[in-house]
């Protein structure tokens, strides 16, 4: 009996990489250059599923015949809830679960030193993110810097982002919890040419974010949901980089979680000023000389 041959498939050709980009699984295989280990998504930030894929389709098409609608009955979106309670409400949650979690409200306090010491290097992200990440570990935190990166697909374009987390090992129930930690969390949120609303939900919006993933989902959803009504009242198409799929993935795409301190050329350390003297550009050379030597110099003129 003649055995039957397999017929050849389309993506015989491809290797297995190839053919997991198909279907989004790739997504797990990483290639950062600094050292680290990876990590898969966080729930949504995985490969989309099917119910999401047609939950984009309808979001874009409602954009579509909203936008002809407000054409024609321009007080239509005035009459539409803004979703500031819901964000405000978000908020306030966070405030509560800030004051009820000591761990969470310690952290808050060591993120916010970290923030104020090295704010002269704001100017390089990635150099502040490393130096409050470095200050958190030596307070005892169990943190690292995570990367996330995504390629582009269903509608999603290719991105990836940096941000700070702290494991925290729960002894009592052989238990961790993560805390994500975002010093510039509202700037992600900033837009051209907002309404007023939005403008105003924004400025409620904490400039620096410790919580847990379930909070950040929900307060990134409403802030998407918000920015998509400013959008629609202006007349505009959501771009593909302000919506919510887009946004989530930002912290919860595969990432890498790394603790290397610095990247590349270590920051100089700052040098205080000698109280009481006062040093000319010119002849700095003798000036640093005489300083060596413990003298004194006074600018005379």
């Amino acid at each position: 009996m003649v055995g039957l041959a397999r017929k050849k498939r389309v993506t015989d050709p491809l290797d297995d990489e190839a053919k997991a980009r198909l279907v989004g699984a790739d997504l797990r295989r990483l290639s950062y250059g600094s050292s680290g280990s990876e990590h898969s998504g966080d729930g949504d930030g995985d490969s989309p599923c099917l119910s999401e894929l047609v939950l984009d389709f309808l979001e874009d098409n409602e954009d579509e015949c909203k936008s002809v609608t407000n054409e024609l009955d321009p007080d239509r979106v005035d009459l539409e809830d803004d979703g500031s309670e819901l964000v405000d409400d978000m908020i306030l949650r966070l405030s509560v679960a800030n004051n009820v979690d000591s761990y969470r409200k310690l952290l808050l306090t060591h993120v916010s030193e970290a923030i104020e010491k090295f704010a002269f290097l704001r100017g390089n992200v990635s150099v502040f993110l490393r130096n409050v990440m470095a200050f958190l570990r030596e307070k005892g935190h169990n943190a690292a810097i995570c990367k996330t990166r995504w390629d582009s697909s269903s509608g999603v374009t290719a991105g990836n982002y940096e941000f700070i987390d702290v494991i925290q090992s729960d002894a009592s129930s052989w238990q961790s919890n993560r805390y994500f930690v975002d010093v510039g969390f509202a700037a992600q949120f900033e837009i051209a040419r907002p309404t007023s609303k939005y403008s105003e939900i924004l400025s409620s919006l904490p400039s620096i974010f410790v919580g847990k993933a379930e909070e950040l989902k929900r307060i990134v959803q409403a802030m998407c949901n918000a920015a998509k009504r400013c959008f629609r009242s202006r007349g505009f198409s959501v771009p593909p980089w302000r919506k919510n799929r887009y946004m989530q993935n930002k912290w919860f795409a595969p990432y890498r979680r790394t603790t290397n301190p610095v990247q590349g050329n270590t920051v100089p350390p700052v040098v205080p000023a000698v109280t009481g003297a006062n040093c000319r550009l010119v002849g700095f050379d003798d000036v640093s000389s005489e300083a060596r030597h413990g003298g004194v110099f006074v600018r005379t003129r």
